[in-house]
């Protein structure tokens, strides 16, 4: 009997270090994924730097007005072709009080006796003694 739990606890003493190496060599693999998706990531962050740089020298004024020069038969806007004046601005809408609509249309537009009043407290008056 004693040989069979001596056996047995072996047999367990040896899976447990077996799995404790499985679970070691688990995390092993898994930060070597880790780091090699960081340095993907890293990878890709400096091809969106390098495109944004890319696209900032290929979007300079001076360069686009000379392309535009070149491409494009536009001519220059004069300022007679402006015509807008104060009468031709659409007015303001009229401003809306939504919550007062509503609050009318529950019946509860009488609620306004009971709003808080900003009355003025009367304020008093320190008398002032001369100095000695």
């Amino acid at each position: 009997m004693l040989r069979y739990l001596n056996v047995l606890a072996i047999g367990a003493l040896v899976g447990s270090a077996v799995y404790a190496y499985s679970i070691k060599y688990e995390t092993i693999l898994y930060s070597e994924q880790i780091v090699k998706i960081q340095h993907q990531i890293n990878a890709e962050n400096d091809k969106i730097n390098m495109l944004r740089a890319e696209w900032s020298y290929l979007m300079r004024p001076e360069r686009l007005q000379t392309l535009s020069d070149r491409h494009l038969d536009l001519q220059q806007l004069a300022h007679s072709q402006i015509i807008l004046s104060a009468n031709d601005m659409p007015d303001q809408p009229p401003k809306v009080d939504s919550i007062g609509r509503k609050l009318e249309a529950l019946g509860l537009s009488d609620l306004g006796d009971m709003a808080p009043r900003n009355e003025k407290k009367p304020v008093a008056k320190a008398s002032v003694r001369p100095a000695r």
